[in-house]
């Protein structure tokens, strides 16, 4: 006969797998409905990336100095754009577009963070301070953020904007060199991911106890 510890352990199992099963079933149907469930004939902007790839624990520093963990950004959406602190006209013009897709998103922009990935250590010009208020804005490792996003072949990091979910997860990727009238098809993707996560993610990041 199974000895009485062997069985509780076993029903402990059970209830743990059970408890997964409840907690991630609404981010599953989430995204069922996004990537299978879709009315006939659309069509994403952005590329989604197949199979999603999780966040790295990246060293991070902000530009006060102060160090951090790339992973510290989870639990909200995020769109993100990658560059050198020169930031050129490119940079620039995706700094611009991030502001104006999470404004033009109204009431659910408090779920998304625009978030700009500076890939060395020179100073950041002043004349972007006063636009960079909403912004998070990191300074990575060039080398390892390479691991974990892709630009399409051809192309740097530097030329899309990217979207990572509140998992950590990074699963869309936009064309390069958007313009005004690109970032507006972009932002149809944006408000129906987050359509299809209103039932499990809400606005801000959970506290650490």
């Amino acid at each position: 006969m199974p000895r009485a510890g062997s069985i509780e352990r076993r029903r402990a199992r059970w209830k743990l797998l059970l408890l997964l099963l409840v907690c991630v079933s609404p981010v599953v149907a989430s995204y069922f409905t996004y990537y299978v469930v879709r009315p006939e004939g659309r069509r994403n902007f952005g590329t989604l990336v197949q199979p999603q790839r999780s966040m790295p624990d990246l060293a991070t520093t902000t530009p006060q100095g102060h160090s951090g963990s790339l992973r510290s950004l989870r639990d909200q959406w995020l769109l993100v754009s990658v560059s050198s602190a020169r930031c050129d006209e490119r940079c620039q013009n995706h700094l611009y577009l991030q502001r104006q897709m999470r404004e033009s998103l109204g009431k659910e922009k408090d779920r998304l963070d625009w978030v700009w990935l500076v890939t060395d250590g020179a100073p950041l010009p002043k004349a972007l301070e006063p636009g960079l208020q909403q912004a998070t804005v990191l300074r990575v490792d060039a080398a390892a953020l390479a691991q974990w996003l892709e630009p399409e072949a051809g192309h740097a990091l530097s030329d899309h904007l990217y979207v990572v979910d509140p998992m950590g997860n990074w699963m869309m990727r936009f064309p390069p060199d958007l313009d005004t009238a690109a970032a507006a098809k972009a932002k149809r993707d944006l408000e129906r991911l987050l359509r299809a996560s209103a039932s499990w993610d809400t606005a801000g990041r959970m506290e650490l106890k």
